[in-house]
């Protein structure tokens, strides 16, 4: 850290300690202007564990029966966060018996014990956004069963906190912190008797946010899904508070919903997950369905990209594919090296993916769920196609190099379905090679035909790929095309090495072949996922091969095979190679 950065951040942690405190002589709300109605969304199995003592936060597991959840040492900042967010409220509240309200209220009053007098590490604008959201959902699940002063120190600290919040959001970073940070003031605004004031100034400021943050395709600088899908969920929360305080709803706010709705239908595969990208995961069960109806915009995406991100969708299959170039650095720091990398599902399977955001499993697996090889896409010479900088090195032989700049995409019909086209010039000034992928899908979802190329086309660029091809002796250069499977998958290579059957727990099987110019393997992979203590092992299809010319070219088939009297039958059994002629 910057001695720069160093000192904003402390800046920061002692205003918002200076607020905190001075917020704990604001006057308390006495009650709700009316009945909070809870709209979060929790997970049953995860309250039952918390009843049991099993603490899951930030991928980290602390196994503390009976002991309060503010004396676990937490390993990390990430665990902290999680717990004085309060979003396990929700969690608590899917279960909804005796246990799971006696262990609500006494870690929140514990909270209020503790930190309620601002001092802490929740004390940040978007963790007491997040929290405020959270306890008036939850307010009479909580409050039930208790006489004085229990609730009047739960308004007092709703009070100090919205009186905080409102001296202290725009210290929240732009992107989500700042959009959780003002939904949680405008809650509070809406719902709280003598905070009304507070909520007209907040609703303004969240409509400048839709402005700047969300663009004409409905999407994020991040390109993260499901960042998106938070944004929205809350966007979605604040209308509704302030549809239920009789309040109106600036145009900028609502536009927003309505450029982002159609958005994460096109990130939405078959299976009711969002694609995994630049960091994010699959969301949360159930919300992406639910913030979707409760926005009751019914719109598509019109043909074209949706945040970046293309898609091809037939009977029951969907693929998604990053079509744009990363996310600039300023965006965030979770960009991966994902350009024209791709995933595809069946029906309610997963098929094949990417690895993941490693982010909960420590700053090693992070590296590599951001680089090139960890991605369902084409790599070069140990290169990944984005340079995510010195500090993400995702193993000692991989080097990063400058991200694409130019993605040119076209997305239109095939003979016998929809076609997908793009390229990228990640690898122009390292090697003089553009990386073109077409994709294409059949009308009924059961097959799907891929082309990579690399290709050096201007004079400039041949002479460099010549130039790489005399220091490998002219010996090509080496590339890796990898299609990385869901855990939930079994794959097999068949006899011979010339193809793999894949084959999926509701019964189908797929089968991937090749135009046997490159070495077919299967090799180990795994799939990082939230939630988990570890990541999932599973498996990788992997094509290799070298670039020898100016234009070599790469194709393969994906294709649904059925069970019948003679056996497995492959579907398209004609040659991958036929769909391009």
């Amino acid at each position: 850290m910057s001695t720069l950065t160093g000192f904003t951040a402390r800046k920061a942690r002692f205003l918002n300690r200076w607020h905190a405190r001075r917020a704990t002589s604001a006057k308390a709300a006495t009650a709700f202007v009316s009945s909070p109605e809870p709209r979060t969304i929790g997970s049953f199995a995860k309250g039952r564990q918390l009843v049991a003592g099993n603490y899951l936060f930030a991928g980290a597991l602390i196994e503390a029966r009976d002991m309060p959840i503010w004396d676990v040492t937490a390993p990390d900042a990430s665990y902290l966060n999680e717990i004085h967010g309060f979003a396990w409220l929700d969690d608590l509240a899917a279960v909804g018996d005796l246990s799971t309200r006696e262990l609500g209220q006494t870690w929140l009053w514990g909270w209020i014990d503790r930190y309620g007098r601002g001092s802490g590490p929740g004390w940040t604008p978007d963790l007491t956004g997040r929290r405020l959201i959270r306890w008036i959902n939850h307010a009479l699940f909580l409050l039930r069963g208790l006489d004085a002063p229990a609730p009047d120190a739960f308004f007092q600290s709703l009070a100090q906190q919205t009186r905080f919040l409102s001296k202290r959001w725009h210290a929240a970073a732009p992107g989500l912190p700042r959009f959780e940070a003002l939904t949680g003031l405008i809650y509070a605004g809406s719902a709280l008797e003598g905070m009304e004031d507070l909520s007209p100034p907040a609703v303004a400021a969240l409509a400048r946010e839709c402005d700047e943050q969300i663009n004409d395709q409905g999407g994020l600088p991040t390109r993260n899904p499901e960042e998106l899908l938070d944004v929205f969920t809350l966007l979605t929360w604040a209308a509704a508070a302030l549809e239920d305080a009789d309040k109106a709803v600036p145009d900028a706010h609502s536009d927003a919903i309505a450029r982002i709705a159609p958005t994460l239908r096109t990130l939405r595969h078959s299976d009711g997950g969002l694609a995994r990208f630049h960091g994010g995961g699959r969301g949360q069960e159930g919300w992406l369905d639910h913030a979707l109806a409760a926005c009751e915009v019914k719109t598509r995406q019109a043909d074209g990209l949706s945040m970046g991100y293309a898609r091809l969708s037939s009977g029951r299959t969907s693929v998604i594919i990053d079509a744009s170039t990363p996310p600039k650095p300023e965006a965030g720091h979770n960009a991966h090296a994902s350009t024209l990398a791709f995933e595809v599902t069946s029906g309610r399977r997963p098929l094949i993916v990417n690895c993941g955001s490693g982010a909960s499993f420590g700053a090693d697996w992070r590296r590599a769920g951001r680089a090139t090889p960890s991605h369902s896409a084409l790599s070069l010479d140990g290169y990944s196609s984005a340079r995510l900088g010195d500090a993400d090195r995702a193993t000692a032989r991989e080097t990063l190099i400058d991200a694409p700049t130019h993605v040119p995409i076209e997305i239109n019909h095939a003979p016998d379905g929809l076609r997908f086209q793009g390229g990228h010039n990640g690898y122009v000034r390292t090697h003089g090679l553009t990386h073109a992928r077409q994709l294409e899908l059949t009308f009924d979802g059961r097959g799907m035909a891929g082309e990579d190329m690399l290709l050096a086309m201007e004079d400039g660029e041949k002479r460099l790929f010549d130039k790489v091809m005399d220091a490998k002796m002219l010996s090509g250069i080496p590339f890796d095309i990898r299609f990385h499977l869901h855990p939930e998958v079994n794959a097999e290579l068949d006899m011979g090495g010339s193809a793999v059957s894949i084959a999926l727990k509701s019964g189908e099987l797929w089968v991937f072949r090749h135009d046997g110019t490159q070495n077919l393997t299967l090799q180990p992979s795994v799939y990082l996922e939230k939630g988990r203590l570890k990541p999932r092992a599973t498996q990788q299809i992997v094509l290799s091969g070298r670039a020898m010319t100016y234009a070599t070219r790469v194709r393969w088939s994906l294709s649904k095979a059925q069970e019948t009297a003679m056996g497995i039958r492959d579907l398209n059994r004609d040659d991958p190679a036929e769909v391009y002629d």
